[in-house]
């Protein structure tokens, strides 16, 4: 009696059988900038100091470039990778992005590709005079970028902070108006490979120590207070704030680039104040 064939045989027989539509030449002579998936959520596991970790649902988008004589490029191979990385439980670090976009590019037959990822990032925080503890939600993401072999890792925070006006606080008898503020940085690293840069947890906590205030999840009376009187003795213009936070991030170890933006939610306006430095400056 015959052994019947199991599913990965099935399949591999079933592939071997089939015209592979996407690898056939092209005649139009044009190649394509970029194609492949985005809006693809899969779960992730952040690598955080020592042997922390924090599992999250990011969301992804993986492109290629296709050369001018390729049909099309496998867009399943890019949901496979995922399943790779999943499965094996690899944690989301700037070391692991730069091995994955490469392997990516390596899988799809291509010289160049991107991968870029954005999900939520919690950090438990206590309050500044109760120490209730609460989790604060950020928004973080890695963008990984690989050409000819050389891959690059950019890193991002959105920060939510408490900012107040000098402006109002200095022509008003009392009080002063004040918003929530986000800022936001892209950092690139100079060495994503070997990683002694700022880790997701070091570049959020450089944004609120410049902050009028930083934020957080659960606040007591006396935290209220705090956090109103911190404010007020630390008035910042949005002009303030995206320069503070430049002059922070400039000086972390292992930051190439960095692009700061800082945007006022106005209390008194119905539009937004905004900022961004772009360095290092020249």
């Amino acid at each position: 009696m015959n052994k019947p064939n199991d599913s990965s045989s099935v399949l591999r027989h079933a592939s071997a059988a089939m015209p592979d539509v996407q690898g056939s030449v092209d005649a139009r002579n044009l190649p394509i900038d970029r194609v492949g998936v985005r809006g693809l959520r899969y779960p992730v596991v952040f690598g955080l100091e020592g042997d922390a970790r924090l599992p999250s649902i990011a969301e992804f988008s993986l492109s290629v470039g296709l050369a001018a004589d390729r049909k099309g490029t496998h867009m399943s191979r890019f949901v496979a990778l995922l399943e790779t990385m999943n499965k094996e439980g690899r944690q989301m670090t700037p070391a692991s992005m730069a091995t994955l976009v490469q392997e990516m590019v390596s899988l799809l037959e291509a010289t160049e590709g991107s991968i870029e990822l954005s999900a939520p990032f919690f950090i438990e925080k206590a309050a500044p005079v109760s120490g209730v503890k609460s989790l604060m939600d950020y928004r973080v993401g890695f963008q990984a970028h690989s050409v000819d072999g050389r891959a690059q890792v950019v890193m991002q925070v959105a920060v939510p902070v408490k900012s107040l006006c000098p402006c109002s606080k200095e022509i008003s008898d009392y009080g002063a108006h004040n918003q929530r503020s986000e800022v936001k940085v892209s950092v690139t690293l100079a060495d994503p490979g070997q990683h002694n840069g700022p880790s997701l947890v070091e570049l959020i906590k450089a944004v609120e120590s410049q902050a009028s205030c930083e934020l957080w999840g659960l606040l007591k009376r006396p935290d209220e207070k705090y956090v109103t009187e911190r404010a007020y003795e630390n008035a910042k213009f949005v002009e303030d704030l995206v320069r503070d936070v430049a002059l922070t991030v400039a000086g972390l170890p292992g930051v190439a680039k960095y692009v700061v933006e800082a945007e006022n939610f106005e209390s008194i306006h119905n539009h937004s104040a905004w900022a961004r430095i772009t360095g290092p400056q020249q």
